[in-house]
């Protein structure tokens, strides 16, 4: 049989998807044949012709299993799917049946499997298919991500044990993500004495890494609606500061950090200016990632053409002021996609560094 390995969270954002390709990468070096189920996708996405889940389509590009795709994301949430169950329009047994059929089927063909819930414990309960729902129905072992704290992490945890231990499902570890590093020791050696008399061991998995949250170019075109100009070769660097334009021109040159989206208002072009003059310097273009060009008044056509022979990325609306933009940008959750490729390997780097594997391995194989 297939090593089921269930990947569950105490909360949104813990990294289920980021755990999910740390552990595929590293079976991957063990097992001929991985395989991957999201078995309820709350965030669908068409991909090759089929509506799936968009994490399913993220592993299955980036480990080259599109043609198991169908069975990967057997039931994707649309918005009407609440509605139309508590409507009494859908039969939520045929949602399990496909489940079932769909992890049968990677059964056949895999050695490993690693199964991904949707947000915490209890989504898809209104479906009668939560986290814990899934994973007995799969008779699958659940590995719990959670946050790095200390007091939260334990009551949480405690928390969302008793929604599995309802369904009767095993849960076989815990991985504490996205801890500070200098507290990093102390916080796993904490979290171990608490829970000292559970079934289940305490892995730390990675330390807090703001890269692989923060955002991309990409990432902010697709999130605003707008189309990017300028360098398209920069549309996978990585954002780590947003900085809006309101000082003078001199002010904002020296107050640039690394890798900064720069929001300025259309009616500042000595700023434009002179901001797309620097992006051809090199010690400058580390600094600036792109422009957010917000504002009714038309760019002037001057500052418009040395944009443009720059080649500086940006984006220009007239639909948001430049507190909403800098709201919409700094609030958004960033997450991880195929063409994310320098994020991509920095979790295949670090997986290698901070999951013991064969462990976690031998632990779920019991």
């Amino acid at each position: 049989m297939a090593r089921k390995i269930f990947i569950a969270a105490t909360s949104q954002n813990c990294g289920k998807t980021t755990t999910c390709l740390s552990l595929l990468h590293l079976a991957q070096k063990k097992y001929r044949r991985i395989g991957f189920i999201k078995p309820l996708g709350p965030k669908p996405t068409l991909f090759r012709g089929l509506t799936v889940d968009k994490d399913a389509a993220l592993i299955a590009q980036v480990f080259g299993l599109t043609r198991d795709l169908r069975h990967m994301s057997p039931v994707v949430v649309q918005r009407e799917t609440t509605r139309q169950a508590l409507d009494g329009q859908l039969v939520t047994a045929n949602f399990q049946e496909r489940i079932q059929n769909s992890f049968r089927e990677l059964e056949k063909k895999c050695d490993c499997i690693i199964i991904e819930g949707s947000g915490h414990p209890g989504v898809g309960s209104v479906l009668q298919l939560s986290n814990a729902r899934i994973a007995r129905l799969l008779d699958a072992p659940v590995l719990m991500v959670t946050g790095g704290g200390i007091g939260n992490v334990i009551d949480s945890v405690y928390m969302n044990l008793a929604l599995f231990e309802k369904e009767g499902v095993e849960v076989h570890a815990i991985l504490a993500n996205k801890l500070i590093p200098e507290k990093r020791d102390i916080t796993i050696d904490y979290l171990r004495r608490a829970f000292a008399g559970e079934p289940f061991r305490v892995f730390g998995a990675f330390n807090f890494q703001p890269v692989l949250a923060n955002p991309t170019l990409r990432r902010i075109s697709r999130l605003l609606d707008l189309p990017l100009h300028g360098n398209r070769r920069d549309v996978h660097r990585i954002i780590h500061h947003v900085q809006i334009g309101a000082a003078s021109t001199q002010r904002v040159a020296e107050l640039l950090k690394a890798a900064s989206l720069l929001i300025v208002t259309s009616s500042r072009d000595e700023l434009l200016v002179t901001l797309a003059n620097l992006y051809q310097m090199p010690e400058y273009r580390e600094k600036i990632v792109g422009l957010v060009i917000p504002g009714v008044i038309p760019v002037s056509h001057i500052t418009q053409q040395i944009l443009d022979r720059s080649n500086i990325p940006y984006l220009r609306t007239t639909a948001h002021t430049t507190a909403e933009l800098h709201h919409l940008i700094t609030e958004d959750v960033s997450k991880i996609t195929a063409e994310d490729t320098e994020k991509l390997a920095l979790i295949r780097t670090l997986a290698e560094k901070r999951f013991d594997f064969d462990t976690i391995d031998a632990l779920f194989g019991r």
